[in-house]
């Protein structure tokens, strides 16, 4: 249905053999620019595909809804998936190819090769989702190998997950430069993510929150409050002031390092992880003060 729906419009490969055909032929003269995504497309995908395609003389999208990067008791199973709807947008957006390989392609019997990320990918979001970014270095380290792009874009939402990759590429050699592009948000604030569809009306306009968290964060820095413990109160006080939601954690850190600040002498990021009901989203803010 999706091979049908696209084909005039931009080429669908789902092989590895296939996409590193294109590529080769593609990469002569000409700049690849990547866009890998987990599908369920909304807008802040939207805007990693126009800084593409305003960069690059190609675009390549991928779908492909990672199981390794997810835990035994997280949401992969029911994780949103809308390969119609993401084909009409990728279309829209003049992407040269969609990449939608199967998790059998990507993982064939008997893989057994995993990418440690030492310290950075086992602070924050890797000490409570294990293993995550390992699963998350592994797939991007693989597409790379398959895409071949001298660009890969990632959004700002996921912070430490760009940390992460940007240390991959330099630790690994791999020859691509990363292009981090700002947090798209709804008009509310809330930082736009697949997930956001698992919210119920009540849970949508709790969500809120956290935006409004991270500027109060930014509003007692830029105040002059140099403590990050008063500034970390200042974020958790206001979540907790919501009852639908649970907080993670709240952390302020390094922009580089990920390292815990306890005096913000310098540029920090303020990072949430926050449960809305039973929907867990993250969010973050980079300030300076």
């Amino acid at each position: 249905m999706v091979d049908c729906y696209i084909k005039r419009t931009m080429r669908l490969i789902k092989t590895i053999k296939q996409m590193r055909q294109w590529a080769e032929r593609r990469r002569r003269g000409k700049t690849i620019g990547f866009v890998p995504t987990m599908g369920a497309l909304h807008e802040g995908h939207r805007s990693l595909m126009r800084a593409a395609r305003r960069r690059c003389d190609a675009v390549v999208v991928s779908i492909f809804v990672n199981p390794a990067q997810f835990g035994p008791n997280e949401d992969y199973a029911r994780y949103p998936r809308d390969l119609k709807g993401d084909a009409a947008l990728c279309r829209r957006e003049k992407v040269d190819v969609l990449f939608m390989p199967t998790a059998e392609t990507v993982y064939p019997e008997g893989h057994d090769t995993k990418i440690l990320v030492g310290r950075i990918g086992e602070v924050l979001e890797g000490a409570v989702r294990p293993g995550h970014f390992s699963g998350v270095a592994t797939v991007v380290a693989k597409l790379f190998q398959i895409v071949r792009p001298q660009i890969a874009f990632f959004g700002q939402k996921d912070y430490q997950q760009t940390v992460v990759i940007k240390r991959l590429v330099r630790d690994l050699n791999f020859p691509v430069k990363i292009v981090v592009c700002p947090t798209v948000r709804e008009k509310d604030g809330l930082a736009m993510s697949s997930r956001n569809r698992y919210l119920s009306s009540e849970e949508r306009n709790a969500s809120r929150v956290l935006f409004k968290a991270l500027q109060k964060g930014r509003e007692r820095i830029q105040e002059g409050e140099r403590d990050s413990a008063a500034v970390r109160d200042a974020m958790t006080l206001l979540i907790q002031e919501q009852p639908p939601a649970r907080i993670e954690y709240a952390a302020i850190v390094h922009p580089d390092t990920l390292m815990e600040v306890t005096q913000i002498e310098g540029p920090v990021v303020l990072l949430l992880a926050v449960w809305i009901g039973k929907t867990r989203l993250i969010d973050n803010l980079l300030v300076k003060p």
